[in-house]
């Protein structure tokens, strides 16, 4: 017997949605205007720190758009095609940013080694300077208004902009001091050091994203700290003699877990389905938006198939102990 529970938070799921388009398109509105203001920016300063910034200006916006349009997808429900929803929909469109974040990089590294060999001052920094500052302010106002997002909905691709964001807070101070210091101070080469620098950053950046996009494609298990937490409250309930066989991955914002589980043998089918509903009510409380299956089976059953295959049953079986009430 098998039972599945598709657990969510209807109760706010359309507000939360509501919240994190609005993030979304506040993201592409900011991004827009900085793209504009940057772009105008590098024609007056001639500076490859701006470029730089101007290069990541434009991943933030196309990042921003593809991340619109991973949640959208990720959002359809199940069809006939798709019985596990379209939720890795975020992370192809998360490996598309990295190709393109990738190129950017590389091609602003080439072009900052070659001004190495072939320095040139920066024209007038006044613009990219003031330039910089609106983009500190708008950045500002958008990483606080996403973080208020993120405490009302968890949403990771908000949260992803979110981290992004933030570095851009450091690149536009960084361009603000390679602009100062190449006019003012006549540092020779700071320009396209900075530059490099910020290549750097964005690699960096790309291989971070890169990571957790491959997690959820390949689908990697929740982190251990998630499983025992799990494990604790399935172990809550008195009728459960043992958790084996879990397994757990995420795609887009939504969890699935399955697992096996054993009670007493002599139960009827009524009653273990009964115990199995018990245990979703008290899993969907602390792990809402997740699909979670459930086989029960005789007490100390192991079946063929999962013989020698890697489980949690050893660490289950102590949380059963440690995490079952006592009475």
């Amino acid at each position: 017997m098998m039972t599945v529970i598709h657990a969510a938070n209807t109760e706010t799921s359309l507000d939360r949605g509501a919240l994190n388009r609005r993030a979304a398109l506040a993201s592409i509105g900011v991004a827009t205007l900085l793209f504009a203001l940057k772009g105008w920016a590098v024609l007056s300063t001639g500076s490859l720190a701006m470029l730089g910034s101007l290069a990541d200006t434009a991943l933030d916006l196309i990042a921003s758009l593809m991340t619109l349009l991973g949640v959208w997808i990720a959002a359809i429900p199940d069809d006939d095609n798709h019985r596990f929803g379209h939720g890795k929909a975020e992370a192809l469109a998360a490996m598309f940013q990295v190709v393109l974040i990738s190129l950017s990089a590389f091609g602003l590294a080439i072009r900052a080694i070659g001004q190495l060999f072939t320095p040139g001052g920066v024209a007038d920094p006044g613009d990219g300077i003031v330039v910089s500052a609106i983009a500190i302010i708008a950045t500002l106002a958008l990483v606080t208004y996403q973080t208020h997002v993120i405490r009302r909905t968890g949403s990771l691709a908000i949260s992803t902009d979110h981290v992004h964001y933030r570095a851009d807070l450091v690149l536009n101070l960084a361009v603000i001091a390679a602009l100062a210091l190449d006019h003012w101070g006549h540092v020779r080469g700071v320009d396209a050091g900075f530059a490099l620098a910020i290549a750097g950053w964005l690699g960096w950046g790309a291989w971070g994203a890169s990571q957790d996009a491959i997690e959820q494609l390949m689908d990697h298990e929740w982190p251990l700290e998630k499983r025992e937490r799990f494990l604790a409250v399935a172990a809550c309930h008195p009728a459960l003699k043992g958790i084996h066989d879990l397994r757990t991955r995420t795609s887009g914002n939504r969890d699935f877990v399955q697992f096996h589980v054993w009670v007493d043998g002599a139960m009827t089918v009524t009653a273990a389905h009964n115990v199995m509903d018990e245990i979703e009510a008290l899993l969907a409380r602390e792990f809402p938006d997740t699909e979670i299956l459930i086989h029960p089976d005789p007490e100390g059953h192991v079946d063929q198939a999962l013989l020698g295959a890697p489980d949690l049953l050893t660490e289950s079986t102590a949380v059963l102990a440690q995490g079952r009430p006592r009475g």
